[in-house]
């Protein structure tokens, strides 16, 4: 996920052929949300300008939020929908609706010389995902036939977001779009500094999303209006994890930052160790992410201490794939080559499952499986319990986006311009 905004566009087939190399010599140190990052032992080494400069965003008084914010709404009907980039709120990945033990492949739809990186959403039976050439796509879930386009300057990397018939989205240049879900149209747009990589997810009435400006925006979700912003010491790509009046950002300064939803202001953060750009996923008191130097942590997000960490002496390859989170296990997929399960309360893993390739697409738990998909193209159904291959589907291309599970049909989009969907055949 840690790649410079015109590096993305310009290579989005090529960088997964092979793994991105930090640290080197002829890598650049930029501004936040800027491009590329120098890694030196895992910990990410910041100039002195650019200190200064995240210190200065820090000092700013963000705004209170308006005394008519909307009271908290009811959860969405997640067995039919998957309206946000890890299915709820809590980011935790895990689907409410069942899938047949052998999915069948029902449609497909193909943007020829497109490429998709983002994570399909789905809302009442549509399926909404933005490209990399800037067109936001609604397809029916039903048979993959287009509902509607909407065409912008600029590419998608983010995933969109959909609630009360609007469909949020950020594009490559820092614009964040809010559309009506029924034609397309444009209701208002807000530009942000820099390159958006963040999935959206709400609060109340407002909508937040994540900057490369190293910024937490939170908007009026009818208006666009700004309600309060947050910065912190670089660039934020994960999409942030809302957990009652609390917001989880794990950001590339190295820290996971915990943000007072109410004030717009940080309650606390805790040292991580190396940057990462994931998406934390919340159960109870605690987050899991992994970071860019192959460590994955447990956090208690209340009391702002590491529970627990997982690293493997064999190799410190990043992760750059959001968890899912469940009682029964904690499941990820690296660069390592292999989608693991921990235990949540120790850390132990539980199984080890060994792709063809990277794994940098967030699974999905759905009941007592595992869906995954790779750089190769391949998909996997795994045993929740013990990793055990129960299904396997080889697609074209490869999958940097991940799997959308809804209305029992499992949907997901591939780097050469193709969605699949997946169902009872």
């Amino acid at each position: 996920m840690i790649y410079g905004k015109q590096e993305r566009v310009r290579c989005a087939a090529l960088a997964r052929s092979q793994p991105v190399q930090f640290g080197t010599a002829s890598d650049d140190v930029q501004q936040p949300g800027r491009g590329k990052l120098v890694w030196a032992s895992g910990l990410l080494v910041l100039a002195a300008g650019i200190l200064a400069a995240g210190g200065a965003a820090l000092a700013q008084e963000p705004a209170a939020a308006p005394a008519s914010a909307a009271p908290p709404r009811p959860a969405a009907d997640t067995a039919q929908d998957w309206p946000l980039f890890r299915g709820d709120p809590r980011s935790t990945g895990v689907a409410r609706t069942s899938l047949p033990d052998q999915p069948a492949q029902l449609w497909t739809y193909e943007v020829p010389k497109g490429s998709f990186e983002g994570t399909p959403v789905i809302a009442d039976g549509v399926v909404y995902i933005g490209d990399l050439d800037g067109t936001v796509h609604a397809l029916d879930l039903a048979a993959g036939q287009s509902k509607w386009k909407h065409k912008t300057e600029a590419g998608f990397m983010a995933s969109a977001a959909v609630r009360d018939g609007r469909l949020y989205i950020g594009d490559i240049d820092g614009r964040f779009y809010c559309l009506d879900t029924a034609d397309g149209k444009l209701l208002w747009d807000f530009a942000a500094d820099a390159e958006i990589d963040s999935g959206a997810n709400f609060h109340r009435g407002n909508v937040l999303f994540g900057s490369q400006d190293a910024t937490l925006y939170c908007l009026n979700a009818a208006t666009g209006e700004l309600v309060w912003k947050h910065a912190i010491g670089d660039q934020i790509r994960c999409t942030p994890t809302v957990v009652e009046d609390r917001c989880f950002v794990a950001g590339c300064d190295g820290r996971l930052h915990v943000i007072d939803l109410n004030q717009g202001q940080e309650a606390a953060s805790v040292e991580i160790g190396a940057p990462t750009g994931v998406t934390p996923a919340a159960m109870g008191e605690r987050v899991y992410f992994g970071t860019e130097a192959g460590a994955f942590l447990c956090i208690d997000w209340k009391q702002a201490k590491v529970v627990w960490t997982h690293s493997d002496e064999r190799s410190n390859q990043a992760f750059r794939s959001s968890p899912a989170a469940a009682e029964q296990a904690v499941v990820v997929g690296g660069r390592n080559r292999r989608i693991q399960a921990f235990d949540p309360q120790t850390g132990n893993e539980i199984w080890s499952f060994a792709a063809k390739t990277r794994v940098d697409a967030s699974p999905v738990i759905v009941g007592q499986r595992v869906f995954a998909a790779a750089a190769d193209g391949r998909l996997y159904g795994l045993d929740l319990p013990s990793g055990k291959l129960l299904w396997e589907h080889q697609a074209g291309g490869g999958f940097a986006g991940s799997p959308a599970v809804a209305a029992g049909r499992l949907v997901i989009a591939s780097d050469r311009g193709v969605v699949y969907c997946f169902g009872k055949g």
